[in-house]
């Protein structure tokens, strides 16, 4: 660990913060029991933290209750990791099984914690998800009848939405080492690598330079601009007159950072060139209307302005939420009227259609402040960089 990088993990009070804030919000809510399957919020509420989600064969079930601390009803390979993560409460079965998925441990523990007739929070809205088999969840339904399943995805994200300062710390150091990154990318690719090649390049530079994962690296590449940038990188080869672009959502401690860089290759035209200039030009004008009080649309419109002819550049929005997830609420679109507040990480990505069906991306991360935004990132230069 470099001498200036944050403490790894969190100190037990951000733990029961964040749970005494969502306990409060059930309260007001009328909430008996907060039920969550997925990792962003088992994440949140323990520090439960492994690569495991990446298996879908077992369901997790985390359960907060009014007061109290929470309770993990969970598979048997995961007891000893969340023992660790500091949850005194585990209730285990083996999985997989041929006749217990663990809806009958899940039963009983919810009748324990609220009894029959609970009203129980899950996260139903947008950018949500179940996590667990949608048979399984009719079973427990109709296991537990009386149970009132009420949404509490807005009190959860407004929550996750405004970030601890111990949090914007990590975002903020996982920017670090991708930034510099980018600043070494002109030594290391050049005319004639492929762009998987140049993917592949750009990676290791992350990694040396001290992040923990690459887990999200997209981008495009193409003659004066690019046409798709979700595609995974093909074998063609970089020729002089490209642009090339790397989108990275690099990981510390597991929380991301999210940033791109266009580079032209050898020569651009004046045309891309320019274009480049006005999308430099939407973020600074996306920064100067980022204050707390303005609304997402707020920032949508003030980038949309400077890019004629912009909507959203097929991309459907121009910059979203940051933080233990690539992307998180809200979303920098004409209709959001989420409110900004201090402590909320954002990334401004306003894009440019040059014509051609070919585009352009640009995007830097942010955190509120009182006095207006924070750069977690450090600019880039307003006239595209040049690889040779």
């Amino acid at each position: 660990m470099s001498a200036d990088a944050p403490q790894r993990g969190f100190v037990a009070q951000e733990f029961e913060n964040r749970l005494s804030r969502l306990q409060d919000g059930m309260r007001n809510r009328n909430i008996d029991l907060a039920f969550f399957t997925t990792e962003a919020e088992f994440r949140y509420f323990t520090g439960f933290f492994t690569q495991f989600w990446q298996s879908p064969t077992r369901p997790w079930f985390l359960l907060a209750p009014q007061s109290g601390k929470p309770v993990a009803v969970i598979p048997e390979i995961g007891a000893e990791c969340m023992r660790r993560a500091g949850v005194e409460d585990i209730r285990a079965w083996d999985s997989p099984a041929a006749d217990d998925r663990g809806i009958e441990l899940l039963c009983e523990t919810i009748v324990e914690l609220a009894g029959e007739g609970a009203s129980i929070g899950l996260l139903k809205g947008r950018e949500t998800a179940l996590r667990m088999p949608l048979a399984d969840f009719e079973a427990l339904k109709q296991r537990l009848s009386s149970l009132q399943f009420k949404d509490i995805t807005g009190l959860v994200l407004q929550l996750r939405m405004v970030k601890s300062e111990a949090e914007i710390e990590k975002i903020a150091h996982a920017c670090q080492p991708a930034g510099r990154a980018f600043d070494r990318a002109p030594d290391a690719i050049h005319t004639g690598m492929s762009e998987r090649e140049a993917f592949q390049a750009f990676k290791i530079l992350c990694l040396e330079e001290g992040v923990d994962d690459v887990s999200y690296l997209v981008g495009g590449a193409g003659a004066g601009g690019y046409r798709d940038i979700i595609s995974p990188p093909s074998e063609r080869k970089l020729a002089a007159g490209d642009v090339l672009m790397f989108d990275t959502g690099c990981v510390w401690d597991g929380y991301f950072c999210d940033f791109d860089r266009n580079f032209a290759i050898g020569e651009v035209a004046q045309a891309v060139q320019d274009a480049h200039a006005r999308l430099w030009e939407a973020t600074e004008a996306g920064l100067e209307a980022t204050r707390p009080g303005a609304c997402c649309s707020d920032l949508f419109h003030a980038m949309a302005a400077l890019l004629p002819g912009a909507s959203s550049g097929g991309v459907g929005r121009m910059g979203h939420g940051l933080g233990m997830q690539l992307t998180e609420f809200p979303s920098i679109t004409p209709f959001d009227r989420t409110e900004l507040q201090p402590g909320m990480v954002m990334t401004l990505e306003p894009s440019i259609d040059i014509g051609g069906g070919r585009m352009l991306v640009h995007e830097e991360n942010l955190v509120v402040r009182d006095d207006g935004p924070l750069l977690l990132t450090w600019r880039t230069p307003q006239r595209m960089p040049v690889i040779g």
